[in-house]
Parts: C-alpha cells; sequence; structure tokens
C-alpha cells in the first residue's frame, strides 16, 4: 500500500492538539481541528479557512481548447469570458457522471479545470483520451496549492491582506495575479459551503505563508481552519453534491437536479447529451430529494427510504443539521414520490422512522438588502 499523499499545509495540523487526520482519496487530510460543530458555526457565523490543496489543477491551452471543452462538458463553455468561472461537468455516453468541476478562464485559449481530488487521475485520463486538434492538457496539480476563505466576515479578513478590489467581485467571477500575504495568487469568489467566500489558487511553495497570514488576519473575528467533516456539512445543507453520493457513474446530472447545468441545445453538443435529452423526454426516473426524519433517528448513506413497502431509493447523505438541528438527509428517489409533502419512511437500523420530501436547500445564507442572489 503506497503511503499517503499530503498538502503542503501538513505541517500545519500538527499545531491543534483536537486535529484528527482521516483517509480522503488517497490523502492525508484533517476531518477536524477543533470539532466539526464549532468549526461549522464558525463558517457560519464569522469565517473559515480550508485547505483544499488535494483537489485537482488541470490547464487546457491551444487554439481548439474552447471546442474541446464544448465537447467533454455540459455547460456552455462558449459563454464564458477571461475572469469567469463555470460549474459544469463531465459526462459518459450513457449520461453517467464522470466528474463535477469547475471552468475558468484565463485567456483566449487557455483554461483552468478544477476537479474532485479522488478523480483527479481518472479525470486526466478521461480527457486525455479525448484529445482533438490543437489542445494541450498540462496537469497543474502538484505545484498548486488552494486554500478556501468562507464565511460572512471572509470579504472582510481578505481585504485585510491584498489591496486587490475583491470587494467587487461577482460570483464565478476571479482576479489572477492578486498580491495576498506576499503572494501571487488566483481570487476566485466562489466556495463549497453555502456562504460567501473566495477560493486561492496560489503557488505550493506559498501555501505556509499564506495559510498563517490570513488566520493572523482573522483572528480578530474569530477565523479558524476548517476540516472535512465541517466542509461536508455546510455542502450538505446548502445542497451541493459530492462526488460519489449525488453524483456518480449511476447518477445523472438530471436525477441530481442539475438540469441549468447541462445545455442540452449548445452548438456542438457534448459526450452524453442524447442519453441526456432522451432522459429529458421521457422523464426522469428518479430525483435527488431532500428528506426529514420525524421519528427520533438520523438518516445517513446509504439507508433505504419506502412508501408503504415499496423500496423507493436511498439516502444520499445525512445527519444532523448542525444549523438547523433537525434530522435531514438527502435522497435519490423514484420520481414519482419526490414531490414536497410526500410521506415516506426511512429504515435505520432495522426501523422504519417516518419520514417527509422536504424543500432544498436546507439552508439559505441572509444576504443584506439588495444583495447578489445568483
Amino acid at each position: 500500500m503506497s503511503d499517503p499523499r499530503r498538502t503542503p499545509l501538513y505541517p500545519r495540523y500538527a499545531d491543534y492538539p483536537a486535529s484528527r487526520c482521516i483517509d480522503f482519496g488517497g490523502w492525508e487530510m484533517p476531518v477536524q481541528f477543533y470539532g466539526i460543530q464549532q468549526e461549522h458555526e464558525a463558517v457560519r457565523r464569522q469565517a473559515g479557512l480550508f485547505d483544499v490543496s488535494h483537489m485537482g489543477e488541470l490547464e487546457v491551452t491551444g487554439a481548439d481548447a474552447e471546442r474541446f471543452l464544448q465537447r467533454l462538458t455540459t455547460n456552455d463553455v462558449s459563454r464564458l469570458a477571461a475572469g469567469q468561472a463555470q460549474y459544469t461537468l463531465l459526462c459518459h455516453p450513457d449520461g453517467g457522471v464522470q466528474d463535477d468541476l469547475l471552468v475558468y478562464m484565463l485567456a483566449q485559449e487557455r483554461y483552468l479545470l478544477v476537479v474532485n481530488a479522488a478523480n483527479a487521475d481518472a479525470d486526466r485520463e478521461w480527457l486525455s483520451s479525448h484529445l482533438q486538434g490543437d489542445v494541450t492538457l498540462t496537469d497543474r496539480s502538484a505545484d498548486t496549492a488552494l486554500l478556501a476563505l468562507q464565511g460572512p466576515l471572509a470579504a472582510s479578513i481578505l481585504s485585510r491582506v491584498t489591496d486587490a478590489p475583491i470587494g467587487a467581485l461577482a460570483p464565478f467571477r476571479f482576479l489572477q495575479n492578486a498580491e495576498v500575504c506576499g503572494a501571487r495568487a488566483l481570487v476566485s469568489r466562489t466556495g463549497y459551503t453555502g456562504e460567501d467566500g473566495f477560493e486561492l489558487y496560489l503557488d505550493a511553495g506559498d501555501a505556509l505563508r499564506v495559510w498563517d497570514g490570513l488566520l493572523q488576519a482573522g483572528a480578530p473575528d474569530g477565523l479558524l481552519p476548517i476540516g472535512l467533516g465541517a466542509r461536508d456539512t455546510l455542502r450538505f445543507e446548502a445542497r451541493l453534491p459530492l462526488y460519489g453520493h449525488e453524483l456518480s457513474r449511476e447518477i445523472t446530472p438530471l436525477e441530481a437536479g442539475l438540469a441549468p447545468f447541462v445545455k442540452l441545445g449548445k452548438a456542438g453538443g457534448f459526450i452524453g447529451r442524447e442519453a441526456l435529452a432522451k432522459q429529458q423526454r421521457e422523464g426522469v426516473p428518479r430525483k435527488l430529494v431532500g428528506v426529514e426524519v420525524l421519528d427520533r433517528g438520523i438518516p445517513r448513506a446509504p439507508y433505504a427510504v419506502y412508501a408503504g413497502e415499496r423500496r423507493i431509493g436511498e439516502i444520499t447523505t445525512g445527519t444532523q443539521s448542525p444549523t438547523l438541528k433537525r434530522n435531514l438527509g438527502l435522497a435519490l428517489v423514484e420520481a414519482a414520490y419526490a414531490a414536497r409533502g410526500t410521506e415516506v419512511e426511512v429504515e435505520i437500523r432495522g426501523k422504519r422512522l417516518k419520514a417527509v420530501v422536504v424543500a432544498t436547500p436546507f439552508y439559505k445564507r441572509q444576504l443584506p438588502e439588495g444583495g447578489d442572489r445568483s
């Protein structure tokens, strides 16, 4: 068995007595620094700093880069301008998902793809196997560190360590070569928590300096380092999908409720378009819904979901919501049982407990009057 991979920030994990690491897709990553509940609340109320340097970064360049990405991804890359990012998916011909990812347009004929850590090698192979024309694929993962600063005070904290106009950034927009804590970074107004925030891509050699600088700048506001445990509960409350749970080779983007990111009518089509168009025409057989367990019990993946004696699906992610204090889950169920208010049961430790289909996202951040709601 090979040794686990470690990010450039691994030496800092030992600074926290309560930190605990786990294997995550072959990476030794912190599941917590202080405790999941405390870290979750810090992001919802103040701000949190995440080491997500295990993510993969792939650069696509060349005269045919846009055409290549149009064919491989479900969203419409032609709508991007330099300085804009886009959420999208890679699909197989049958509509199953290879991965979900972000595409950053760095310049004409130059893009950055940010993919899930566990899929990075497979994604690189998938993309490489479909190269056509004047396209070059370069793996930048080993040279790149990625930090995420998330929470209602994220912009205020970041503004203390950069002169870049980060406050003017709209969601899914980014600045290149911004100076942060004395290092150069790509600063993107994106994240995976349901809160406002930024993701910072920088040279791996600068990671420790920027991490330390941000924590020092945010200390008066209660900024904490955040592990994978709270990252999962935060994204769950906001109904953001996790590959291997809400998305997989067996789950299509339409079943996962991601139709806005699947442009079936875009010029040239894409891999998986025919299967997804057929699924849309004939009706999506399964839908991802929220469920709340009304009896005493917490839904967990992959607990079965029933309607009467019929097994209609299973929980993909579930927990007691740290923010809402309700026993909630995301479930992939037969479409006939997806309507809000539908009474169902979740089988927990051999017992079927009463549950009901509820609205998602479970949590939506409060925005100031006139704030952006995209």
